[in-house]
């Protein structure tokens, strides 16, 4: 590739060069959401994070088939073998079907990934509709001696398989230690180890949600699902598999478990893991009651938020720091994000309206080779926004009559910032989402402010000072310039 890219593969920690397995084909499994309450801010940084590696290898001209899950069973209420059911538990509540549980939030996740421009996947499967694939799997695994069963509900043998392989590889525990902790437990409950996880589970008389299986009526244990999926659309070889940091014990390393146990390597060649959403220092997240949906964000509905914030302006938010760095949620920074996007969206109109001069007098040439450099590190697109500022700059001092660009240089300013802001980093000019219902309000008020201009030209005062005025009331900024008038939407 002209741009070849590195990304930083968790199983290895360290930067690699991306390499397809099959190029140009590139599979690309990322672990979705459980539905069973409404998406929130730590829903938001995966979809985003994933949907920038996505945009960005099609761009580079790989055939990416995109699969990102939806878990509709087996994820249990206390861990990933204890507990109710949470979609279960939510129907239960809401006198309810489970699948009108999983239905209606699910439509509420499609809405707020479409919101925040995150492209649909390749492929959505649900856990619930592959549950033969998963039955599959868990006969591998145990004709292969890695699991047992008990009491209906089979388990992985965490430690004979560790006796063959190394479990904990991902996550860097040692399990040896885990075991030696935990052996007290032996006998206390069906399984051998505390640390052994759940295959399959014998569903208990009260529980909604079961299928049959050879062992019991029954569901798949939580890591199942992906482990299966993945190899149905992706093969038993497969190029990344993403998801946040917080997946990568238990559910990461159990996938790799079950993988080699069942066909006797890894599927997967890169890990990804993007970095957590803190507020006030604490991971943002359902479990530990903090966290603030995305349509309260797009509305302002929570006693922690000073105003409610674009759809954009949490994209660009989220794109404003590496994907493997923390960030830490506050009202100040949503704002600063909401002004920087501002900016740059401002600066691209500006950019579009210039005319060429016969010389350049600022260098925009470095631009692309630049973004490409910081995207082709590891994706690091706050480097990529950081170039978009300083390209910024350059368009300002055009646009106010300070500098030139040359008809080439332009262009090539034009193609490079709609290239990474739009394509690439998926942004969108929300006030233009209307499509050609604001391209026609857009061209009435260039209008009015033509009639403005014309009636100054004749000296009409009064004409002039009521169009700026009335349009000032209904909520625009006007301000003139030496070639006309350029306006735009007050907050």
């Amino acid at each position: 590739m002209e741009h070849p890219l590195s990304i930083y593969n968790t199983l290895t920690r360290k930067k690699e060069p991306f390499k397809p397995l099959h190029e140009p084909h590139v599979g690309m499994y990322v672990c979705g959401p459980t539905v069973y309450g409404d998406a929130h801010l730590g829903h938001a940084r995966p979809a985003i994070t994933f949907d920038l590696l996505f945009r960005y290898l099609t761009h580079l001209g790989y055939k990416v088939r995109y699969v990102r899950n939806i878990t509709d069973v087996g994820h249990l209420e206390h861990d990933a073998d204890d507990g109710e059911d949470k979609i279960a538990k939510k129907a239960r509540l809401e006198q309810l079907e489970p699948m009108e549980v999983v239905q209606y939030y699910l439509n509420r996740y499609h809405q707020a990934m479409d919101a925040l421009n995150v492209l649909p996947p390749s492929i959505e499967p649900h856990a619930s509709g592959h549950i033969i694939e998963q039955i599959e799997l868990v006969k591998k695994i145990l004709d292969n001696g890695y699991a047992y069963e008990s009491q209906g509900s089979v388990y992985f043998d965490v430690e004979k398989y560790n006796k063959d392989h190394k479990y904990g590889i991902l996550s860097g525990r040692n399990i040896e230690d885990m075991l030696n902790t935990t052996r007290a437990l032996d006998g206390q409950d069906e399984k051998h180890n505390a640390i052994d996880f759940a295959l399959w589970k014998c569903a208990q008389p009260e529980h909604i949600m079961r299928w049959p299986s050879p062992w019991s009526d029954g569901f798949p244990g939580w890591h199942c699902e992906c482990t299966a999926m993945g190899k149905k659309y992706l093969g038993e070889h497969f190029d990344i598999h993403g998801g946040g940091m917080d997946l990568i014990f238990p559910h990461h390393e159990c996938e790799i478990a079950q993988a080699v146990a069942s066909q006797g390597d890894d599927m997967v060649h890169y890990w990804m893991h993007n970095n957590m959403i803190t507020i006030n220092g604490q991971k943002m997240g359902k479990s530990l009651g903090n966290f603030i949906t995305l349509d309260q964000f797009f509305t302002g509905d929570h006693a922690s938020l000073q105003q409610a914030y674009s759809a954009m302006t949490i994209r660009f938010f989220i794109l404003q720091a590496h994907y493997r760095s923390t960030v830490d949620f506050s009202n100040e920074a949503l704002q600063a994000a909401e002004k920087g996007l501002s900016r740059l969206m401002e600066a691209y109109g500006h950019l579009m309206k210039l005319k060429p001069s016969a010389t350049s007098t600022v260098d925009t040439k470095g631009l692309r080779e630049k973004c490409f450099e910081a995207m082709n590190d590891d994706l690091n697109s706050p480097i990529v926004i950081s170039h978009l500022f300083d390209a910024t700059r350059a368009i300002n001092s055009v646009k106010d009559g300070k500098a030139t660009l040359s008809e080439e240089d332009l262009k090539e300013l034009q193609e490079v910032f709609h290239l990474f802001l739009f394509d690439i980093l998926g942004m969108k000019d929300e006030a233009s989402a209307g499509g050609n219902h604001y391209e026609a309000f857009g061209k009435a008020v260039d209008l009015l402010l033509s009639i403005r201009q014309q009636a100054k030209a004749n000296k009409d005062w009064a004409t002039s000072d009521k169009i700026r005025n009335e349009l000032t009331a209904m909520g625009f900024e006007i301000k003139d310039t030496k070639d006309g008038a350029e306006w735009k939407l007050s907050k």
